[in-house]
C-alpha cells in the first residue's frame, strides 16, 4: 500500500489521469494510431464498391480454370503369365530345384530353404498362381525337414 492506497488503486488512478490528458477530443483522434505520423482512412458505407465489383476484382486475380482432362478408356486387363518354375509341381522336380545333397548340414539346408522361399513364396506371385506356389512350398519344406531329420539329433 502506497500512502493509504493499494498498488492496484494507485495504478488505476494514474492510468485514468493519463487517458484524460492524452485524449482531450476522442472524436478527432478516433482514426489515429499513437506513434504514427498519419491516420488511417476508414472506408465508409456510402463510398463502398458494389458487391459485384468486389467479386469481379477477386476473380480477376484467380488463374484461368484448366480444361478437365479427357479420361482415357480403361486399359484391357493383362492376363498374368504363369512362371515356368510354378509349373514344376512333382516331388522330383522340386527336389531338383532344391539341389539337396547328402553332405548338406543343417545350416546349408536352412540356406537352401530360405533361397527357395524367396523365389517361390505365394506372397510373391499373382493370386491366380498362389495355390501352385503354396504346393511347391509345402513339398519343399517337407523335403528339407526330412533331410534335417536324417541328420539326426542336434
Amino acid at each position: 500500500m502506497l500512502f493509504g492506497k493499494s498498488l492496484f488503486q494507485s495504478v488505476v488512478e494514474r492510468l485514468a489521469e493519463e487517458a484524460e490528458e492524452a485524449d482531450p477530443d476522442p472524436v478527432v483522434s478516433a482514426y489515429r494510431v499513437s506513434g504514427l505520423s498519419s491516420g488511417f482512412v476508414v472506408e465508409s458505407v456510402d463510398h463502398a464498391p458494389a458487391d459485384a465489383f468486389r467479386l469481379d476484382a477477386y476473380l480477376a486475380l484467380m488463374p484461368e480454370p484448366m480444361a478437365e482432362p479427357i479420361p482415357s478408356p480403361p486399359a484391357a486387363p493383362v492376363k498374368p503369365v504363369l512362371p515356368d518354375h510354378l509349373a514344376r509341381l512333382s516331388i522330383e522336380e522340386i527336389a531338383e530345384d532344391l539341389d539337396l545333397k547328402a553332405e548338406d548340414d543343417r545350416e546349408r539346408l536352412g540356406e537352401k530353404r530360405r533361397a527357395f522361399a524367396r523365389h517361390n513364396h505365394p506372397d510373391g506371385h499373382h493370386p491366380e498362381f498362389r495355390d501352385k506356389a503354396t504346393t511347391r512350398m509345402k513339398i519343399a519344406n517337407l523335403l528339407v525337414d526330412e533331410a534335417i531329420r536324417r541328420l539326426g539329433p542336434v
